[in-house]
């Protein structure tokens, strides 16, 4: 586990590491009168960390959404710093000892999900498109495409299929048939989705 955990480590650094050479960020720094680019710099490469656990599986949807939530709020506390234009050292101290937490939080995960993101039982594919989907039906919601009605039978189809999952998981393995039984749900309602932000855009 140790071992793990410093290899997780090692490839954050290097991925902080290449995000702070990168002339884009370079350039982002140059272009905007901040006085705190390393917690920016630490911010993106933890937020791109997460992303990286939610594709491979190490981390769930509701494991990222809780760590994005915690990432949103110390970027919130960041800009209540600097809304008098500078960020004070001790300020500065509070948002890196944030990230170092929120960090160890993400690595761990990484870590303990190891072993449990190969299980024969794990279907990460399926956990990523049910949360890619739901996060497809309130972004229809808030541009108002999709209703609540229909947000609702949405929803409704979504935690069918999430039942339908919980009963495959239920011996512990997943076949290949019942993982595509998921798949083909999950399209359908896919297509649905799309279909319904269509319609309601033509109709506005």
């Amino acid at each position: 586990m140790t071992s793990k955990f410093l290899t997780a480590s090692f490839l954050a650094t290097a991925l902080l590491t290449g995000l702070a050479a990168s002339p884009a960020m370079a350039q982002f720094n140059n272009n905007n009168n901040t006085n705190t680019p390393g917690v920016d710099r630490a911010q993106l490469a933890i937020s791109a960390r997460i992303q990286q656990g939610l594709n491979s599986g190490h981390i769930t949807p509701s494991e990222a959404q809780a760590l994005y939530a915690r990432d949103r709020d110390i970027a919130a506390r960041e800009a209540y710093f600097k809304s008098n234009g500078s960020a004070t050292p001790q300020e500065r101290q509070q948002l890196r000892a944030e990230l170092d937490g929120l960090s160890s939080e993400v690595e761990r995960m990484m870590a303990n999900n190891d072993r449990a993101g190969r299980q024969p039982g794990s279907t990460p594919g399926i956990d990523n498109r049910e949360y890619q989907i739901s996060q497809r039906i309130d972004e229809g919601v808030r541009s108002g495409r999709i209703t609540q009605r229909e947000a609702r039978r949405l929803h409704s189809r979504e935690r069918q299929i999430a039942q339908h999952e919980a009963s495959f998981k239920a011996d512990g393995v997943v076949t290949k048939q019942e993982n595509r039984t998921l798949r083909n749900e999950l399209k359908a309602l896919r297509d649905d989705v799309e279909r319904a932000m269509r319609n309601d855009r033509r109709r506005g």
